[in-house]
Protein backbone atom coordinates (compact mmCIF):
# COMPACT_ATOMS: atom_id res chain seq x y z
CA UNK A 1 0.00 0.00 0.00
CA UNK A 2 2.32 2.63 -1.01
CA UNK A 3 -0.21 5.38 -1.72
CA UNK A 4 -1.55 7.50 1.04
CA UNK A 5 -5.09 6.43 2.37
CA UNK A 6 -6.96 8.63 0.97
CA UNK A 7 -6.26 8.03 -2.36
CA UNK A 8 -6.37 4.47 -1.85
CA UNK A 9 -10.17 4.59 -0.25
CA UNK A 10 -10.96 6.24 -3.11
CA UNK A 11 -9.40 4.15 -5.77
CA UNK A 12 -10.89 1.13 -4.02
CA UNK A 13 -14.84 2.48 -3.93
CA UNK A 14 -14.05 2.75 -7.74
CA UNK A 15 -13.63 -0.70 -8.56
CA UNK A 16 -15.60 -1.67 -5.78
CA UNK A 17 -18.58 -0.42 -7.64
CA UNK A 18 -17.52 -1.91 -11.05
CA UNK A 19 -17.05 -4.90 -9.25
CA UNK A 20 -20.57 -4.95 -8.09
CA UNK A 21 -22.01 -4.24 -11.32
CA UNK A 22 -19.95 -7.17 -12.61
CA UNK A 23 -21.39 -9.40 -9.84
CA UNK A 24 -24.55 -8.35 -10.68
CA UNK A 25 -23.93 -9.11 -14.39
CA UNK A 26 -22.20 -12.54 -13.89
CA UNK A 27 -25.38 -13.26 -11.36
CA UNK A 28 -28.16 -12.83 -13.95
CA UNK A 29 -26.05 -15.05 -16.62
CA UNK A 30 -25.79 -18.07 -13.55
CA UNK A 31 -24.24 -20.97 -15.14
CA UNK A 32 -25.20 -24.62 -13.80
CA UNK A 33 -22.33 -26.93 -14.03
CA UNK A 34 -25.11 -30.05 -13.15
CA UNK A 35 -24.87 -31.97 -15.82
CA UNK A 36 -27.81 -32.86 -17.96
CA UNK A 37 -28.30 -36.00 -20.13
CA UNK A 38 -30.03 -34.69 -23.13
CA UNK A 39 -29.12 -35.94 -26.55
CA UNK A 40 -29.50 -33.24 -28.94
CA UNK A 41 -26.61 -31.47 -30.81
CA UNK A 42 -28.84 -27.97 -29.86
CA UNK A 43 -28.96 -28.56 -26.52
CA UNK A 44 -25.50 -29.09 -26.48
CA UNK A 45 -24.71 -25.90 -28.67
CA UNK A 46 -26.45 -24.14 -26.99
CA UNK A 47 -24.96 -25.32 -23.04
CA UNK A 48 -21.70 -24.09 -25.20
CA UNK A 49 -23.04 -20.51 -26.02
CA UNK A 50 -24.20 -20.28 -22.32
CA UNK A 51 -21.03 -21.01 -20.78
CA UNK A 52 -18.99 -19.09 -23.03
CA UNK A 53 -21.08 -15.79 -22.03
CA UNK A 54 -20.65 -17.02 -18.28
CA UNK A 55 -17.02 -17.92 -18.76
CA UNK A 56 -16.77 -14.45 -20.17
CA UNK A 57 -18.47 -12.21 -17.95
CA UNK A 58 -16.57 -14.59 -15.01
CA UNK A 59 -13.13 -13.70 -16.39
CA UNK A 60 -14.27 -10.01 -16.97
CA UNK A 61 -15.18 -10.23 -12.67
CA UNK A 62 -11.70 -11.73 -11.85
CA UNK A 63 -9.70 -9.20 -13.96
CA UNK A 64 -11.43 -6.43 -11.84
CA UNK A 65 -11.05 -8.70 -8.38
CA UNK A 66 -7.43 -8.63 -9.46
CA UNK A 67 -7.39 -5.18 -9.68
CA UNK A 68 -8.56 -3.99 -6.77
CA UNK A 69 -6.16 -6.53 -5.11
CA UNK A 70 -3.30 -5.23 -7.00
CA UNK A 71 -4.03 -1.69 -5.29
CA UNK A 72 -3.50 -3.22 -1.84
CA UNK A 73 -1.25 -6.25 -2.17
CA UNK A 74 0.84 -7.36 -4.86
CA UNK A 75 2.07 -10.49 -4.48
CA UNK A 76 -1.55 -11.83 -3.37
CA UNK A 77 -3.19 -10.16 -6.67
CA UNK A 78 -0.55 -11.99 -8.30
CA UNK A 79 -1.08 -15.76 -6.59
CA UNK A 80 -5.01 -14.42 -7.27
CA UNK A 81 -4.15 -13.90 -10.97
CA UNK A 82 -2.46 -17.50 -11.30
CA UNK A 83 -6.04 -18.69 -10.10
CA UNK A 84 -7.86 -16.42 -12.91
CA UNK A 85 -5.40 -18.07 -15.34
CA UNK A 86 -6.36 -22.07 -14.18
CA UNK A 87 -10.14 -20.75 -14.49
CA UNK A 88 -9.41 -20.05 -18.12
CA UNK A 89 -7.60 -23.28 -18.50
CA UNK A 90 -10.07 -25.08 -17.12
CA UNK A 91 -12.62 -23.31 -19.22
CA UNK A 92 -11.18 -24.02 -22.25
CA UNK A 93 -10.95 -27.38 -21.59
CA UNK A 94 -14.56 -28.08 -20.42
CA UNK A 95 -15.71 -26.47 -23.71
CA UNK A 96 -13.73 -28.72 -25.63
CA UNK A 97 -15.30 -31.66 -23.99
CA UNK A 98 -19.10 -30.19 -24.80
CA UNK A 99 -17.82 -29.77 -28.24
CA UNK A 100 -17.25 -33.33 -28.61
CA UNK A 101 -20.93 -34.12 -27.09
CA UNK A 102 -22.61 -32.09 -29.42
CA UNK A 103 -20.39 -33.68 -32.36
CA UNK A 104 -22.18 -37.10 -30.73
CA UNK A 105 -24.65 -36.46 -28.14
CA UNK A 106 -25.18 -39.97 -27.60
CA UNK A 107 -22.35 -40.35 -25.43
CA UNK A 108 -24.60 -38.43 -23.13
CA UNK A 109 -27.31 -41.11 -23.05
CA UNK A 110 -27.93 -42.76 -19.63
CA UNK A 111 -29.97 -45.93 -21.60
CA UNK A 112 -27.72 -46.81 -24.46
CA UNK A 113 -26.22 -49.94 -22.36
CA UNK A 114 -23.67 -50.18 -25.51
CA UNK A 115 -21.14 -47.74 -24.94
CA UNK A 116 -18.33 -47.24 -26.39
CA UNK A 117 -15.15 -46.59 -23.92
CA UNK A 118 -14.72 -43.51 -25.83
CA UNK A 119 -17.82 -42.55 -25.19
CA UNK A 120 -18.01 -43.69 -21.59
CA UNK A 121 -14.32 -41.33 -21.34
CA UNK A 122 -15.93 -38.78 -22.72
CA UNK A 123 -18.78 -38.85 -19.81
CA UNK A 124 -16.51 -38.91 -17.36
CA UNK A 125 -14.65 -36.57 -18.24
CA UNK A 126 -17.14 -34.03 -18.48
CA UNK A 127 -18.35 -34.68 -14.88
CA UNK A 128 -15.11 -34.31 -13.28
CA UNK A 129 -14.06 -31.32 -15.62
CA UNK A 130 -17.79 -29.68 -14.20
CA UNK A 131 -16.99 -30.69 -11.11
CA UNK A 132 -13.50 -28.86 -11.26
CA UNK A 133 -14.93 -25.79 -12.94
CA UNK A 134 -16.89 -25.45 -10.02
CA UNK A 135 -14.91 -26.27 -7.10
CA UNK A 136 -11.93 -23.64 -8.29
CA UNK A 137 -14.75 -21.17 -9.04
CA UNK A 138 -15.84 -21.55 -4.83
CA UNK A 139 -12.49 -21.88 -3.93
CA UNK A 140 -11.44 -18.61 -5.71
CA UNK A 141 -14.77 -16.56 -4.32
CA UNK A 142 -13.82 -17.54 -1.13
CA UNK A 143 -10.14 -16.35 -1.67
CA UNK A 144 -11.64 -13.14 -2.60
CA UNK A 145 -13.79 -13.01 0.43
CA UNK A 146 -11.38 -14.13 2.80
CA UNK A 147 -8.98 -10.69 1.00
CA UNK A 148 -11.87 -8.47 1.27
CA UNK A 149 -12.55 -9.23 4.85
CA UNK A 150 -8.78 -8.95 6.06
CA UNK A 151 -8.16 -5.97 3.74
CA UNK A 152 -10.69 -4.37 1.61
CA UNK A 153 -13.41 -4.08 4.43
CA UNK A 154 -10.87 -1.73 6.78
CA UNK A 155 -10.35 0.75 3.90
CA UNK A 156 -13.40 1.03 2.97
CA UNK A 157 -14.83 1.46 6.90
Amino acid sequence: MSQDPENLKESVKEYSKKLAKLGMELGKIQFSYKIEEKTSKEYWQHRIEDFKKYNEKGLEYYKQVHAIMNLVNKDESQMFLLRTSKFRQLSMTLIEIMKKIRENPSIIDPKDRQQSKWSKEIKKQITEHSDKCLRHEIDTNTLFREFYEKYLKKILE
